[in-house]
């Protein structure tokens, strides 16, 4: 086997050691050398060279972004999730012909879905979800991304959040609690411009609690400007307090005319 090959390889398998014991900073600092080692590769992405190692160097470099992916999951590191993510999806993409299916494929593609949804990015939620071929679109993981976002846009927020219990890869728990905040978030938004208060019991159920304590734990952390008052969830500071936009009415009427002006002009 070729040195430089036999070198990465043996600091991947440090790296997954430190995987397996929870040492995430170890392992930040082996993956960082073992990006820089994959450069002097030259069969992999974007060049593609024809190699005696060509094979063994794709698979392993396949490996090693998987596994930072997983990593950025466990290190709650959504900028490196993105990053890793790009650097491995040629290897589905573009070399998936040249090497056997990988078993971690379909949950990370699953994962990458779910990122897109927490973060509200639907258009590239649904770009993504068109690159997939018939049988991505059938597989559990890539499932179960599809009906969170259909729940997510018919408001459907209490299949959301119980969707935490049936997901497919245990990676998708730390997403899915970000989901879980994102869709309260929306509600409590929109609980403080409908009403101006709650009972507890209304804003728990409103809010998917299951308990009190977890209703005051989230109001203490998130809206510590709402005020609780004899069982009662008063909304009116945070109405004081939500800024008033005025609408700028001359000045769009006025660059309104001047279009209506330069398109007569063109016509």
């Amino acid at each position: 086997m070729d040195p430089k090959l036999t070198e990465v390889s043996q600091l991947f398998q440090r790296f997954k050691a430190a995987f397996l014991r929870s040492d995430f900073d170890t392992c930040t600092t082996f993956l960082s050398q073992l990006k820089v080692s994959l450069t002097q590769f030259r069969s992999l992405p974007p060049l593609f060279e024809d190699s005696p190692n060509a094979i063994r160097e794709l698979n392993l470099a396949r490996d090693i972004y998987e596994h930072a992916v997983v990593l950025s999951v466990k290190t709650e590191d959504q900028d490196a999730f993105e990053r890793d993510f790009f650097q491995l999806k040629p290897y589905y993409t573009d070399v998936g012909n040249r090497l056997p299916p990988s078993p971690q494929e379909y949950p990370i593609l699953g994962l990458n879905l779910l990122r897109l949804l927490v973060q509200n990015r639907i258009a590239e939620f649904h770009t993504e979800l068109e690159l997939l071929s018939p049988t991505a679109l059938e597989n559990p993981c890539i499932k179960h991304a599809v009906e969170l976002e259909q729940s997510f846009m018919e408001g459907a927020y209490n299949r959301v959040l119980s969707a935490r219990q049936t997901v497919p890869h245990e990676t998708y728990v730390y997403f899915m609690d970000l989901l879980a905040k994102t869709v309260r978030d929306e509600i409590a938004g929109c609980s403080e411009k409908a009403y101006d208060y709650l009972s507890i019991n209304d804003a728990r159920e409103m809010l998917l609690f299951s308990s009190e304590r977890e209703l005051l734990e989230y109001i203490k952390e998130e809206h510590s400007e709402w005020e609780i008052k004899n069982k009662i969830v008063y909304f009116q500071k945070a109405k004081e307090s939500a800024p008033c936009k005025e609408i700028p009415s001359l000045h769009l009427i006025n660059q309104t005319l001047s279009y209506a002006r330069e398109l007569e002009r063109i016509v």
